[in-house]
């Protein structure tokens, strides 16, 4: 039987694939891929802590993508390098954009009922 750390590190890489593909792919909304990034958020956290409750790992993810969110209203110099590298954009974003607060929490919910089945 394959234990759940390494269930969710599968989760995740497929995950990640799904949100490169997503923004491939015109029909569907860019929250789409925002979506993705909490639900690889999650996976990620639930791959190190795999022993920790799954509803306290949602709150954490949630949070933690919108605390990137949040640092898209800060324009240091610094920061905004990090942002023209590719993995600087994919992992830190551009602007800041309400819906994505409500499209990282639509990720992490439907992370949170996957996990259940992962478990």
């Amino acid at each position: 039987m394959i234990k759940p750390h390494l269930k969710f590190a599968i989760a995740t890489f497929i995950t990640i694939l799904l949100g490169i593909f997503s923004r491939k792919l015109s029909f569907l909304p860019a929250e789409t891929g925002d979506a993705l990034y909490a639900v690889m958020i999650f996976f990620l956290l639930s791959t190190c802590f795999s022993q920790h409750p799954s509803h306290k790992i949602a709150v954490y993810a949630w949070l933690i993508c919108c605390v990137i969110e949040i640092t898209q209203l800060y324009q240091s110099s610094w920061l905004q390098a990090i942002r023209a590298t590719k993995l600087g954009a994919l992992v830190l974003g551009h602007g800041f954009l309400w819906i994505d607060i409500l499209a990282y929490a639509i990720g992490v919910s439907v992370a949170y009922i996957l996990s259940k089945k992962i478990k």
